[in-house]
């Protein structure tokens, strides 16, 4: 395992060169902010979702007459990055495609992720570059899991005071309902239950800034993600060790997706020689 650190007198942060993965963050006394990868539960940290964002309908695309299959969240997490800079307070780490992506991913394309560290704050930023003459179709997303050591003492407080509208999920996909999430004078009370149907899936730049806080414990951790369209908020099933908050630039597919990807709702079509350049922030106390 290839980890990198950076720290200043706050905060420890390690990132795995294996999907250029946030594996570690951890305050002056040693404490862990980010879920630490149970393998009998969910055995990732914070995975990149990249060129997709969830699922495809039957785990297919077409592009130009051709199909093509990518699963969930795609390829980016499971790939070796390449360390491009490490200093004092930054990691940058570039993906380039090789022969095995250009298989299900006949795309050129260079993605960088950069991580920011400044006092009590960590700044995440994704870049996108299209080196090629042709239309690139990407999504991406984030997916950290935060460490919870009892999800009922949690909970989420929100910038907005508005309840929030999510849609219904059929074995991933987008259905065509949506429901009201209620919230508390700001807030969201976490549990297990609230999982038992999925992710809770979130359109239309509805969140944009929330704190996940504990009623046993002065820790939190604020995530800033203005400008993101989607958002999802997740737990395994049965699970009450920790929960995802994912700012997204894409969607899963919708139950009657026709499988163009160039028509696939949250997809962005970046141009020629073009570059997508977007970040979040989370602050740690």
């Amino acid at each position: 395992m290839n980890v990198h650190t950076i720290k200043n007198s706050k905060l420890s942060v390690s990132v795995n060169s294996l999907g250029a993965e946030l594996c570690s963050v951890k305050n002056a006394d040693n404490f862990e902010y980010i879920w630490q990868g149970d393998k009998s539960v969910w055995a990732r940290h914070a995975p990149v979702l990249f060129p997709i964002v969830g699922r495809l309908k039957n785990d297919k695309y077409t592009y130009d007459r051709q199909t093509y299959s990518l699963s969930q969240h795609g390829f980016a997490r499971d790939k070796i990055f390449i360390l491009l800079e490490h200093t004092e307070n930054c990691l940058e780490f570039e993906l380039t495609p090789d022969e095995e992506m250009f298989l299900n991913y006949p795309f050129h394309f260079s993605l960088r992720i950069r991580y920011e560290l400044n006092d009590s704050s960590l700044k995440i930023k994704y870049i996108v570059f299209n080196p090629d003459n042709t239309v690139l179709p990407f999504s991406i997303g984030a997916h950290p899991g935060f460490n919870c050591s009892n999800l009922s003492d949690f909970y989420l407080e929100f910038k907005n005071t508005r309840d929030l509208v999510a849609q219904k999920l059929q074995e991933g996909l987008i259905g065509d309902e949506t429901y009201i999430i209620k919230l508390d004078q700001r807030r969201l009370k976490l549990s297990p239950e609230l999982f038992v149907n999925d992710a809770l899936v979130f359109k239309n730049m509805q969140v944009d800034e929330l704190t996940l806080c504990s009623e046993r414990s002065t820790h939190k951790i604020k995530m800033t993600c203005t400008n993101w369209p989607y958002f999802g908020i997740w737990s395994k099933k049965g699970c009450d060790n920790f929960v995802c908050l994912e700012p997204w630039f894409g969607i899963a597919d919708g139950l009657n997706s026709n499988g163009n990807i160039l028509l696939k709702e949250g997809i962005i079509k970046l141009g020629s020689y073009k570059t997508f350049e977007e970040e979040f922030c989370l602050m740690f106390s």
